[in-house]
């Protein structure tokens, strides 16, 4: 009898020991589909909060604390969801996340208040903090020494399914009203149907999974304590810069474009997208750039070259707004791949923990961002948040404190 899942991904290769394994595209590819699924259905919430304000009476404040809810639930289960597996592998726990992401679709779908809004939400975050660590790992696994490349190839398709959830939620969901926010349980089943197949081809791997990459990872070099604790503060006043930035367009922009240039809500996400298509492109160029430069230049490129962007945006028109955008979008998401690895190199033997650390990190400081921009918002008005948010890039230069190691140069 054939293996289903060597006629859905070819043939299965054999134990991996990452120095002779090759780049196993169709993993990489799988989990890369599953990751733009997930990601399309996180997307459209936030795409769909100008609705939900109206529709709720809601301030700019308690938009926040739902995106906050969401991103603080992913956040803090990450690190520990990454942490357990490390030590007790879970395959099937892919799947599993999925399904709890699915319930939390048909909870957004059918909520009748505030209260079932933020509750929904959690939900969903508890199934993105079980995806995002294990997918990472097998990306990892399949990467056959490309960490690089693998992890960007991963992180394009959730940026990618990011910007197309503005434009599902524009054709689909806002038209038809928020219980059309049902439909998205069509991308949640695609994913869990892609990741039990995923599941499967890790089982076969069970001795690389068993030890989260520990005995066949070639970043095996060690660091003294003081360096790794260095690297981890520059990385997360990094994160800190790069995702309060990201986190003030996602979750806000389409309010600043309608509050400056008097768009309507379907206008403002076409320019969302536009922001978030160029996120997933500098994605998937950022991880290979690191493989061949190093990872504290691509750092350096991404975080110094968007500075003169972002502090003219807010003083230009709708059409240079978008370019500087889109420029913006491009250049700084190519950072996230080289701070993944070099992460996961600087701590051999915990892919599991780094991964959920990092995505944590993202979403855990995407819910600060979401929660204390809206606050400030409502005080004194989403255009002046944007002339603040415009320094943030210039954090960056912390990264002449990033340590030089030998895999990550």
């Amino acid at each position: 009898m054939s293996n289903p899942l060597t006629s859905a991904f070819g043939p299965t290769p054999s134990p991996p020991t990452f120095q002779g394994q090759k780049f196993v595209a169709q993993i990489v590819g799988a989990v890369a589909f599953a990751h733009l699924l997930n990601d399309l259905i996180q997307a459209a919430l936030p795409a769909i909060y100008p609705m939900l304000k109206a529709k709720y009476a809601l301030s700019f404040g308690q938009i926040g604390i739902v995106a906050a809810v969401y991103q603080f639930t992913a956040s803090l289960l990450q690190p520990w969801v990454g942490l357990y597996t490390d030590k007790r592998p879970m395959p099937y726990l892919l799947p599993l996340g999925m399904v709890t992401t699915l319930l939390g679709i048909a909870g957004i779908a059918m909520a009748g208040s505030y209260p079932e809004l933020i509750l929904a939400s959690a939900v969903i975050g508890i199934g993105s903090a079980t995806f995002h660590p294990e997918a990472s790992r097998i990306a990892r696994m399949a990467s056959g020494g490309r960490f690089g490349t693998a992890q960007s190839s991963f992180q394009v398709g959730g940026n990618t399914g990011s910007a197309l959830g503005p434009l599902v939620a524009s054709a689909v969901i806002l038209p038809f009203g928020q219980a059309a926010f049902g439909w998205l349980a069509f991308a949640a089943l695609a994913a869990i149907w892609t990741l039990f197949l995923v599941t499967r081809w890790r089982l076969r791997h069970a001795s690389a999974a068993a030890t989260g990459g520990k005995k066949t990872d070639t970043a095996t070099l060690t660091y003294d304590r003081s360096t790794v604790v260095r690297a981890l503060c520059v990385i997360s006043v990094l994160m800190f810069a790069k995702f309060v930035y990201i986190g003030s367009i996602t979750n806000f922009f389409t309010f600043y474009l309608i509050a400056r240039f008097a768009l309507t809500v379907q206008q403002s996400q076409f320019y969302l997208f536009c922001f978030l298509a160029a996120v997933a492109a500098g994605t998937f160029f950022g991880g290979p750039l690191g493989d061949r430069i190093g990872r504290r230049a691509v750092i350096w490129i991404s975080f110094l070259g968007i500075v003169p962007f972002a502090l003219l945006m807010p003083h230009v028109g709708l059409f240079w707004t978008l370019v500087f955008a889109i420029l913006i979008g491009l250049i700084l998401s190519s950072a996230f791949a080289a701070l993944v690895v070099y992460a996961q190199e600087i701590m051999p033997g915990r892919v599991g923990m780094v991964s959920g650390v990092m995505f944590g990190l993202m979403f855990g400081v995407g819910g600060i961002a979401a929660a204390g921009l809206g606050q400030l918002a409502d005080a004194y008005g989403i255009v002046w948040v944007y002339h603040l948010t415009a320094f943030l890039p210039l954090l960056g230069l912390v990264t002449a404190l990033l340590p030089r190691t030998e895999r990550a140069i």
